[in-house]
């Protein structure tokens, strides 16, 4: 069985990317999967500053609900959070193997610590606390390729019809939020790419 390719668009400013995070990487345990990383900055995949006034005492009602049935905290960060250093420094995150624990690791100082992830002291942090290079992490965080890097992935998010994060592409089919990991599951499954192991 190849390996299903999924495009996982993310936006470290998104709460239900948060929410995401804590479950996404257990489909590796179940499925054959080439994670296709496509990180976005700013407020690319996200909803615009006007609509976020008015939207954010609901999204905080939903998140805090969320929260509760994870068992995670939920410590939001300061609203002038910008995400972009974070979806830069990422890509050296994955180029280094530790995509991973750096997308976990990001999240919860920034959801459950109520860090601001766009400062390099928070990210030099978090990169001591998963065994990165500090300072390789945090010039990533600046370098202009990687920058350049996140506006072609929002442009890729356009073209492949993208509106949100967290968003699963998979051929033809998006599944936009982070409860849509059942389906996600579901389809991978139709696509016969479970592991022996998991099959009955």
């Amino acid at each position: 069985m190849n390996a299903v390719d999924i495009k996982f668009y993310f936006n470290f400013r998104s709460p239900y990317c948060y929410l995401v995070s804590k479950r996404v990487f257990g489909l590796d345990e179940r499925f054959h999967i080439n994670w296709q990383w496509r990180p976005l900055g700013g407020w690319d995949g996200r909803s615009k500053p006007d609509r976020v006034v008015k939207k954010l005492p609901l999204a905080r009602q939903d998140l805090a609900r969320w929260c509760a049935r994870y068992g995670i905290p939920m410590n939001p960060p300061p609203k002038t959070t910008d995400p972009t250093r974070a979806g830069a420094a990422s890509l050296y995150a994955q180029a280094q193997g530790k995509l991973k624990p750096y997308l976990v690791e990001t999240m919860h100082a920034e959801w459950g610590e109520g860090l601001d992830i766009g400062q390099l002291d928070v990210l030099s942090e978090i990169a001591t606390r998963i065994g990165l290079d500090a300072h390789a992490l945090c010039a990533a965080a600046d370098d202009p390729a990687n920058l350049a890097q996140l506006d072609t992935y929002a442009q890729e998010a356009e073209t492949d019809g993208v509106i949100g994060v967290p968003s699963f592409v998979i051929d033809d089919q998006i599944f936009w939020g982070n409860d849509r990991l059942d389906f996600v599951e579901e389809h991978l499954a139709h696509l016969g790419a479970q592991k022996t192991s998991q099959k009955i």
